[in-house]
């Protein structure tokens, strides 16, 4: 029955508040979408106890047969592990804190309810991608996310640029998605399952085509590269910042862009067995890390910056994953779910002081006004920045600890890309709460903590992201990395748990701690003495030059593909439609309609009584028909 109740209770959230949501009070709809998604958060915590004690065993359970043809059934059904467990206890968790600071942000809004039937309905569908027993199931979860994503992206409709915004956040998905089927299909057609349990036995029995489990992983990344944002196909996800700011918050941290990440968690049998695809998911990540962190440097919109920190934080996490280190990478994922979704509700804390302004070069000086979202603001870019003994700093660590291990380059790559986020995560904090305030005056009388509904998330999370780190403590420091013993179950086909295993001595452990810590605290001293003491702002729009003006437009990533792709594919649509079903398809068709009348006018000149006529033609056919018979 709890099972049941986990999955559905998002879902009755979600009916509920669709269908008889603008009847009840505001905050009785946002404590029933709010309820729902606690009573899946109680629920996933006593699942989640029960693996950490011992007392609960794996859950593999068909509800019912699906799609059955041939020697072919795919069941609905669910699977819980100590990798389902750990993502549920991420969805739902902060699912729920962002439900309950989404009472407070979103009061006054005229679209309360259905805000929070689509907040249910994507927490509802992220529940069965990360449940599903087979890749069915997940596929299902995986674009019912693409969905709401849409939805709550868009979700201010009236506004033309936020519809295009969601409608490409959609479309881009699409392209990952067609890779994510192909990938099934492969599976489908040479293995007649697409159950992950039964995939792995089949594959430990009887072995696996060596390029067909390239070409299978191959298409799966892709999916993955969709989903998770990862070049080339990130560019929708700075852009998904359109929707409100607990949107961001739920996107970046525990919802959407982890799907990717825990696809290829989920099928790691699967990506073991394909070196080749390692090496390609190991490069990308990296590649976007340092990419993504390059942009982030100079963009002045408060929310853009936190969306490029997530695109570059997800390519450290592929590029752990990559190199084979799956607990690494999903340890990185728990800790940024902490301060990520910290660091956007926090923004959204600021925007909502301002009366909607985003803009970094209009704050500043708002720790005097706003102490409990500076703090946990502050708190949470220490943790992204590596900073002991913060969250960040450990999960962070054990990726460059392993990259250094595995590959120079990429560590050299990711290293950078970290001192890079060191460096605009605390520019952002210098420019939005120190110094001088730079907004207009009717802003600064107005400003304000925000509420205590959408403070105590905010609280709850600091906590989390300052203490997170204690489930990943290395060895070197006298812990046992409880969650490497955790997930060990999961990954236990070959997979590197860290650093010290890999073969890094505990002395060579420590240099690479301390000269990380060392670089990040730098890079936040530049930022200091940039923005703090040299009181230096960024420039104003339109004035930017050489490559900050590459940098800030993001290398014209978007320009290239309207140019490219947009309007290639738009002239080719325009042709198609005026050439195409203008001319020849409806030409066709009016061509036909004509000729049918004409035809119809003729023939109907026959028809003219004369019974001697008619008599001649049935004489005629009669000698047809003979004549026809006798060449027979």
């Amino acid at each position: 029955m709890s099972l049941y109740l986990l999955i559905l209770l998002p879902l009755l959230g979600f009916l509920i508040n669709t269908f008889v949501g603008k009847r009840l009070p505001k905050n009785v709809s946002g404590a029933i979408g709010s309820a729902a998604i606690l009573g899946s958060f109680i629920i996933s915590t006593i699942l989640f106890i029960g693996f950490v004690n011992g007392s609960q065993a794996v859950i593999d359970v068909n509800f019912f047969d699906w799609i059955t043809f041939g020697d072919v059934k795919i069941s609905f059904g669910v699977l819980i592990d100590q990798l389902s467990a750990t993502w549920l206890m991420v969805v739902t968790g902060i699912g729920f804190l962002i439900h309950l600071y989404s009472i407070g942000y979103m009061h006054d809004d005229e679209g309360f309810s259905r805000f929070f039937s689509y907040l249910n309905l994507f927490v509802f569908f992220m529940l069965l991608l990360v449940l599903g027993n087979n890749f069915v199931i997940t596929f299902i979860g995986w674009e019912g996310v693409g969905l709401c994503s849409y939805l709550l992206i868009g979700f201010w409709y009236k506004n033309q640029a936020y519809n295009d915004a969601a409608k490409k956040a959609f479309i881009m998905n699409r392209i990952g998605d067609l890779g994510f089927l192909i990938g099934m299909f492969l599976i489908l057609f040479n293995f007649k399952t697409l159950h992950f349990g039964s995939l792995q036995a089949l594959i430990a029995e009887n072995g696996i085509d060596h390029g067909l489990v390239v070409a299978i992983t191959l298409c799966l990344f892709i999916g993955a590269m969709g989903k998770s944002a990862q070049l080339p196909l990130y560019t929708w996800l700075p852009d998904a910042m359109a929707g409100p700011t607990p949107v961001s918050a739920l996107i970046h941290a525990a919802t959407m862009v982890t799907a990717g990440i825990y696809m290829i968690a989920r099928a790691n049998f699967l990506f073991v067995l394909a070196p080749e695809t390692m090496n390609v998911i190991a490069g990308v990540g990296a590649a976007t890390a340092l990419f993504a962190a390059t942009i982030g440097l100079l963009q002045n919109d408060i929310k853009k910056v936190l969306a490029y920190s997530t695109v570059s934080q997800l390519g450290l996490m592929f590029m752990a994953l990559g190199l084979g280190l799956f607990t690494s990478g999903v340890f990185h994922v728990v800790t940024h779910a902490f301060f990520k979704a910290c660091l956007f509700l926090g923004s959204g804390s600021v925007i909502h002081a301002l009366h909607g302004e985003q803009d970094i070069r209009n704050m500043g000086g708002l720790k005097k006004w706003m102490p409990i979202t500076f703090w946990t603001f502050l708190i949470s870019s220490l943790a992204i920045s590596g900073i002991p003994p913060f969250s960040g700093f450990f999960s962070k660590d054990e990726i460059l600890a392993g990259a250094f291990e595995h590959n120079k380059v990429l560590w050299v790559v990711s290293t950078v890309a970290s001192l890079m986020t060191a460096f605009y995560m605390f520019r952002l904090v210098f420019l939005t709460f120190f110094r001088d305030f730079r907004g207009t005056e009717e802003q600064k009388h107005h400003l304000h903590e925000s509420p205590f509904i959408i403070t105590l998330p905010l609280i709850v999370l600091a906590l989390l992201a300052a203490v997170g780190g204690l489930m990943g403590i290395p060895e070197v420091f006298g812990g046992h990395h409880w969650l490497k013993g955790f997930l060990a179950p999961v990954f236990s086909g070959g997979e590197g748990h860290g650093a010290a295993e890999h073969g890094l001595s505990h002395g060579a452990e420590i240099g690479l701690m301390c000269g990380a810590v060392a670089g990040a605290i730098g890079s936040i001293l530049a930022a200091y003495f940039m923005y703090v003491k040299g009181g230096q702002l960024p420039v104003k729009e339109g004035e930017e030059s050489g490559l900050g003006k590459v940098i800030y437009n993001k290398y014209y990533i978007d320009e290239i593909y309207n140019t490219v792709v947009v309007k290639p594919l738009m002239v080719m649509s325009t042709l198609a439609y005026e050439v195409f079903d203008l001319v020849i398809v409806d030409g066709l068709v009016r061509g036909l309609s004509k000729a049918s009348l004409v035809a119809g006018r003729q023939m109907r000149l026959i028809q003219n009584g004369n019974i001697g006529f008619y008599l001649l033609l049935m004489v005629i056919g009669a000698c047809l028909i003979f004549g026809v018979s006798i060449l027979r």
